[in-house]
């Protein structure tokens, strides 16, 4: 059984989904509330990310993102991945030569986890931001890939880029599909804008056994990033910062939106603090809200990353851990002596 947000979601359920999956909807209904603020900007390029909203409250100390397939995924589903450069000029954009030779490296390898490094020739920021797995320590790395295995090999599942803060996350492959695109990405941390938004960190380290990220940034204090579990219906990451951000946004979502049939999200919907149920908008149409939960996706298919997830920002929380989503059974309770 899925969980409609809308009527508007229950026709298209019923009109162009075959295969039954959950989406990313579920809701911390005694989260914090958040400050939602739509940063967005019109666009004709496709490969620029226009779609930014940030999301405030110095009260925050932890929360949970979620990404699952978009609602009208099905077997049979027309995908697209390739890039629409249309109105694209990018010569002006900033451009640094990376410190050494392009590379891949491998950083961690087991049975079902492996993290992939990459070093670019050339990126838009400084490459100042260090890797660090158990005592492995690696410069100049632009990309990190994390995968896991599936039943015929192995599938990437998350994605960061440690010089510029930003995380792109997708859930595991329904078995009937061979493969589907990334979409959205996101930033956490304390969210500052030098020719865009970004996160800026000194040092980011990952611990396989507990598959947890530690970020520490440059502005100083640090998060940790841990997913939660991953599966094919979703990827589920908490984060946890060692103190609240105050003066600015603690994250944000990035995507891109040119038009209603040419987008990686298009639609966002949040649950308001009191309100008796969610508000619904075209997503370069929302402008704010006081919200404990948003989704932010697509109700029908783009020709840009048709496959791509819809995202949620929720579990909005004061202390070390995120608020326990309503749908996920609590924790089992400890045998008294």
């Amino acid at each position: 059984m899925r969980f409609c947000l809308s009527a508007s979601l229950a026709i298209v359920l019923a009109l162009g989904c075959a295969v039954d999956r959950p989406i990313a909807m579920a809701a911390s209904l005694d989260g914090l509330a958040v400050d939602v603020k739509n940063e967005s900007e019109p666009i004709l390029c496709a490969e620029n990310d226009n779609v930014a909203l940030s999301f405030a409250n110095k009260d925050v100390r932890s929360f949970r993102i979620e990404a699952a397939h978009p609602v009208y995924l099905s077997d049979g589903l027309r995908t697209n991945y390739e890039a629409d450069w249309t109105a694209c000029d990018m010569t002006a954009d900033p451009s640094y030569v990376a410190p050494g030779q392009p590379r891949k490296v491998t950083l961690y390898e087991q049975t079902d986890l492996w993290v992939v490094g990459y070093a670019f020739p050339a990126f838009w920021r400084p490459s100042t931001a260090t890797v660090r797995i158990g005592d492995r320590v690696e410069k100049g790395l632009h990309l990190l890939q994390v995968w896991v295995l599936r039943s015929d090999g192995a599938e990437e599942v998350l994605v960061l880029y440690p010089q510029d803060g930003y995380w792109r996350p997708r859930p595991m492959t329904p078995p009937s599909m061979r493969n589907t695109g990334y979409g959205s990405s996101f930033l956490v941390g304390p969210v500052e804008v030098d020719g865009r938004p970004l996160v800026k960190f000194k040092e980011v380290a990952f611990d396989p056994k507990t598959r947890t990220f530690t970020m520490t940034f440059e502005k100083g204090g640090s998060a940790t990033l841990r997913m939660a579990s991953v599966d094919a219906n979703r990827l589920a990451l908490d984060v946890a910062f060692d103190r609240s951000i105050e003066g600015g946004p603690f994250a944000m979502l990035r995507s891109m939106y040119v038009t209603e049939f040419n987008n990686d999200v298009s639609r966002v919907a949040v649950r308001e603090r009191g309100a008796k149920g969610w508000r619904e908008e075209n997503i370069m149409k929302f402008d704010a809200a006081k919200a404990t939960d948003v989704w932010m996706g697509r109700l029908s298919p783009s020709q840009h990353n048709t496959t791509s997830p819809d995202v949620v920002f929720n579990s909005f929380s004061d202390g070390p851990n995120p608020k326990r989503p309503k749908n996920e059974p609590p924790p089992p309770s400890t045998p008294q002596n």
